[in-house]
């Protein structure tokens, strides 16, 4: 166990002014020393030998080993390749290469492909499930408040970095509130290990899947034990690889710019053309406030709402909305984005104190574009806010489609998950958050040097 940790108790002692700053000040008698808690994730406490063996493979040179076994065994024993590569990823390519998000898109499924990956998918459409049954899981918590004390605040469950968290530290207070749609990546890597296989006549385990993602927590996440076949010894997402660390690797290959071709992404469907690209509501990440707050208007209230006006409170990083009617509001969401804030969002929650139906929680101020895993500058580790600027104005160029108009997401629904309420749809779109407990057996070796 972590030997920093403070009891429930304790915690609830510490002022909020220093917990909101993101620490356990020195002359407390909690701790001998400042624990940051933003850093809480890179610490080894937590970590096992299991997941610190599950972690350490998902780089650059576990991609080249599988690369290179293709090239050197029979074509039987070949693993397919497939890349998919999150909305929120593709701004910190554009601004690298100099170019809009589409011309990059194409220039980094070229290079992909030349690698010797077969497919490059973007994850839009996993996104769209994720969005579409966050909505559903909202409302259906909603008509039980009155009688299920655990059903409201709902907290999204997209970003892994605060559902570790969440397990880890804060337990039963938090888990019983996390909605239950899987994120997009686990759902893209379900959309791939299932329906593509099964469209492409493969075996799960004869396909590599391979996530291109903007933040280091999504390796965590990918390693799971839930997301993993052990029958057929498949993981849904085999490898997480950040975009820094893929332009890492073009870095050192010296790979010029213009000697890539333009290729087209591919489409999960099996489309011909090149799919548009196109993002969700909301500022860097995939909107689930924006969608869930509109469709909740809608549902609960028969209220079209077309603009949201968000309130700033502590910062740009915790802001919340409102849908009043008559002088009456009728609900109250918020956005808590970086460890600061979800500090003060917890300290709030244990006192009673959180107002709020819907919290739209990230770990990374600024939202996933501001991942780690691509905003940190050359050196230090420190964010590089020109590049995160840039990103943000890159993302936002993109055009807005709304999941619910999205016939492929109809489709899939009916053809493959056999109906918006089915059982196959419950197990594939969901899952459940507990409190865990850390192994018993630590890590005895020093863990992947990585800031989470």
């Amino acid at each position: 166990m972590c030997r920093s940790k403070p009891s429930d108790e304790d915690r609830s002692s510490v002022p909020e002014e220093d917990v909101a700053n993101g620490e356990v000040p020195a002359s407390s008698h909690l701790l001998k020393q400042q624990v940051l808690l933003s850093a809480c994730l890179s610490c080894e406490g937590c970590v096992s030998e299991e997941e610190s063996l599950k972690i350490s493979q998902q780089n650059l040179e576990e991609v080249a080993r599988v690369l290179g076994l293709n090239k050197k065994c029979d074509v039987s024993k070949h693993q397919v390749l497939v890349v998919s590569v999150c909305p929120q990823s593709l701004p910190f390519f554009a601004v690298k290469y100099g170019l809009d998000i589409p011309e990059a898109t194409r220039k980094l499924c070229g290079f992909l492909k030349s690698l010797g990956v077969q497919y490059v998918f973007d994850t839009t459409l996993a996104a769209g499930f994720s969005i579409l049954e966050s909505q559903r899981d909202f409302v259906q918590r909603y008509s039980r408040r009155h009688h299920d004390s655990q059903a409201l605040p709902m907290f999204t469950s997209s970003c892994p970095g605060w559902i570790r968290y969440a397990e880890r530290v804060l337990g039963s207070l938090v888990t019983p509130h996390i909605c239950t749609a899987r994120s997009p990546q686990q759902i893209m890597g379900c959309l791939v290990k299932d329906y593509f296989t099964k469209q492409q006549k493969l075996s799960p385990d004869k396909l590599y899947h391979i996530m291109v993602a903007p933040c280091f927590d999504k390796k965590l996440e990918a390693v799971r034990e839930e997301f993993y076949n052990s029958l057929l010894e498949s993981r849904d997402v085999d490898c997480v690889l950040t975009s820094g660390e893929v332009f890492h690797m073009m870095e050192q290959m010296k790979v010029s710019l213009a000697d890539l071709d333009s290729v087209p992404l591919d489409h999960v469907l099996g489309e011909a053309g090149d799919p548009a690209l196109v993002r969700h509501q909301g500022r860097g990440s995939e909107g689930f406030l924006e969608h869930i707050f509109k469709y909740a208007a809608s549902e609960l209230f028969s209220l079209d709402v077309e603009e949201i006006t968000y309130k700033t409170l502590r910062n740009r990083d915790f802001q919340e909305v409102c849908l009043e009617r008559d002088g009456e509001v009728l609900l109250q969401f918020a956005s808590v984005y970086g460890f600061r804030n979800i500090q003060t969002l917890v300290h709030r929650m244990r006192k009673g104190h959180v107002p709020y139906q819907l919290v739209e929680v990230l770990s990374c101020p600024g939202g996933c574009v501001s991942g780690r895993g691509q905003a940190q500058g050359e050196t230090g580790g420190r964010v590089d806010k020109a590049l995160v600027q840039q990103m943000e104005e890159a993302y936002s160029s993109l055009p807005v489609r709304l999941p619910d108009t999205n016939p492929g997401l109809h489709f899939l629904y009916q053809d493959w998950l056999e109906g918006q309420d089915s059982t196959h749809a419950n197990t594939l779109l969901h899952t459940q958050y507990t409190q865990q407990s850390p192994s018993q057996t630590l890590t005895h070796t020093k863990p992947p040097h990585i800031q989470w």
